[in-house]
């Protein structure tokens, strides 16, 4: 289906270089940003009113550059299109054998998919920050009872952006930690996060049109979404415009989990306070306005990719837990974890109140 290998090989290559610094320094970038990502995990803990669940342990942090997490990611995108590999694998034992040049098409596609996808990480690898990896393989999955997870810090892109911005280069990578760092806490504090999140993306895998008449129409969607983007148009992403409509309904649960999850972990990076991070309402007010200085070719990938309509939920995921918990406290706040139930819907994010009144204002 894809050739990991040469997509792995497309992004190393194209991957455009880091900020230049000396062998010393980076060292030391690396060393402060293993050593924040502990330091921060109090203030979070005290923040949210969460801890993690069994022994504590909140699993490993890799720091890494762009190649390292290209290739940490086709690794968690393994992970996640097992079942959809596995459906392909029945379908075609069942089938009968295919012809000689079936054959080589099917091994052409996935060399074309290969590139396609390692171009995108390319372009995504300079631009991530930092994440919470929640699908690693067997061979890299924490042991010894830790949780499954792995914090992974992206070191130049930290670097280059703390330098676009003219911040504190300190308060800045701990600024960055504190939002990675809540995330990490939501997915081992949260017993049934994990495996909701992962059980819904299979469910969204499974729900594929394999049917090549349906594909078709997908891919004229997806050409109709490039072009709305590069136009500058209101259009949806490509993601949007390739899901069927089993996957649209999925696609909103998962949307409703991700925004909630980054609202808090945006929360939570401002709410720690001067005390934590001084020079934090400096940071944002740079960092916002970055967001919305990009060129027309970055805002037209941007828009493809969905990244600007993600941008949008995120903050309104923001402003749900912070008018949350400016009405009800933290504590309350916190009855969001229960279950999947409790998750706010769209309706209730955009008006807080009727999330209060169905699951927060309940005995």
């Amino acid at each position: 289906m894809i050739d990991w290998d040469l997509a792995i090989a497309t992004g190393t290559r194209w991957a455009r270089p880091g900020p230049q610094v000396s062998l010393a320094e980076a060292r030391r970038t690396v060393g402060e940003l293993r050593d924040l990502a502990g330091a921060v995990q109090q203030p979070v803990y005290e923040v949210t009113g969460m801890s993690a669940n069994g022994n504590g342990s909140l699993g490993r942090v890799a720091v890494v550059d762009r190649p390292g997490w290209i290739r940490a990611n086709v690794d968690g995108f393994r992970v996640v299109l097992e079942p959809l590999v596995d459906q392909l694998r029945e379908r075609t034992q069942g089938a009968a054998t295919p012809s000689r040049a079936a054959s080589v098409m099917s091994s052409v596609g996935s060399r074309v998919t290969g590139v396609q996808a390692g171009l995108l990480l390319a372009y995504l690898s300079g631009r991530v920050l930092g994440q919470y990896e929640l699908f690693l393989p067997p061979e890299a999955s924490p042991v010894d009872g830790q949780q499954p997870g792995r914090l992974t810090l992206v070191a130049p892109n930290i670097v280059m952006i703390e330098r676009e911005l003219g911040v504190d280069p300190h308060d800045f990578r701990r600024w960055v930690c504190l939002h990675e760092e809540t995330h990490r806490l939501q997915f081992t504090a949260v017993p049934w996060l994990r495996d909701y999140v992962q059980s819904q993306m299979t469910e969204f895998l499974l729900a594929s049109e394999l049917d090549p008449a349906a594909m078709l129409q997908r891919v004229r969607a997806a050409a109709d979404a490039m072009a709305g983007a590069v136009r500058g148009g209101d259009g949806g992403s490509l993601i949007e415009a390739v899901v069927t409509p089993a996957q649209r309904e999925i696609m909103d649960r998962l949307s409703s989990v991700m925004t909630l999850v980054e609202g808090h972990g945006d929360y939570v990076m401002d709410a720690v306070g001067p005390q934590v991070v001084p020079t934090v309402a400096f940071i944002r007010e740079r960092f916002n306005s970055r967001r919305g200085s990009s060129g027309r070719i970055e805002q037209a990938i941007r828009r493809m990719l969905g990244i600007d309509l993600k941008m949008k939920q995120y903050a309104e995921g923001s402003r749900f837990v912070r008018e949350v918990v400016d009405k009800v406290g933290m504590a309350t706040f916190n009855k969001v974890w229960t279950s999947p139930d409790t998750l706010p819907t769209k309706a209730e994010f955009a008006t807080p109140q009727l999330w209060l009144d169905r699951v927060a204002n309940q005995p």
